[in-house]
């Protein structure tokens, strides 16, 4: 794995703990805020897997790379939508249990390792691929820690343990991008899962949470986050 994907790796693990903090020390976000972020990390995840990942996994694998693509896809749903009983994005306002809370958080384990071998696979591709995929992680770990501290603190567990709870996604993430170099399957064919579990994020968990409510600034952040990697891709292109 090249330092740069490690760097990136724990910068995007710490962008958890942030989400975190604006969490535990009770500079909680705004809802309007909170799903603003989300609507632009939406545009933005699924422009990344549409235009870079899943084509570029495509061009090295051909049709394996769908149903890698779907494997990944498939995977998320089942640990954050099937295994676990109560999963959204966003703050939790209303009191859970204990057992939800850390279900929750071993839900997200699997996403958090599978951003950390977005991290190194996207870098393996090219500095312009894993660039964009550095940039949407960092977008959606921030309501993502967010989320799991909020989850935490609502399930009766004390701000530390919040705040540790996040700690333990970056975690994740770090250990995935270290994970993509000695595991063949993930080293192979880690683009290619990793696109489908950004598709997954960005249209079954962002999207979602934000296209019922009646606010003009939602589909305008969710356009401007697409429009945003296209910046970002020409940028890079002429870098």
């Amino acid at each position: 794995m090249s330092l740069a994907a490690l760097i990136a790796a724990i910068v995007a693990a710490l962008a958890n703990v942030v989400g975190a903090a604006l969490v535990t020390g009770r500079r909680v976000w705004s809802a309007r805020d909170l799903d603003l972020m989300i609507a632009f990390s939406g545009g933005f995840m699924i422009s990344v897997a549409v235009v870079d990942m899943i084509p570029d996994a495509i061009a090295t694998h051909g049709a394996t790379a769908g149903w890698m693509v779907l494997a990944g896809y498939l995977a998320v749903h089942l640990t954050q939508h099937t295994l676990v009983p109560h999963f959204h994005f966003g703050e939790e306002t209303h009191h859970v249990t204990r057992a939800v809370g850390i279900s929750a958080l071993i839900g997200l384990m699997l996403h958090m390792l599978m951003d950390g071998v977005a991290i190194a696979s996207g870098f393996t591709a090219g500095t312009t691929v894993g660039t964009l995929v550095v940039a949407a992680i960092i977008l959606h770990k921030l309501p993502e820690g967010s989320t799991v501290s909020s989850l935490f603190l609502a399930a009766g567990f004390g701000r530390r343990k919040a705040l540790g709870a996040a700690a333990i996604l970056g975690l994740a993430t770090v250990v995935g991008a270290m994970l993509t170099e000695v595991v063949v399957p993930l080293s192979e064919y880690g683009l290619a899962l990793s696109g489908g579990v950004t598709v997954y994020v960005a249209a079954s968990n962002l999207v979602p949470e934000f296209q019922h409510k009646h606010d003009w600034r939602l589909p305008v952040a969710f356009f401007g986050g697409c429009a945003a990697f296209g910046a970002g891709h020409a940028l890079l292109a002429f870098v």
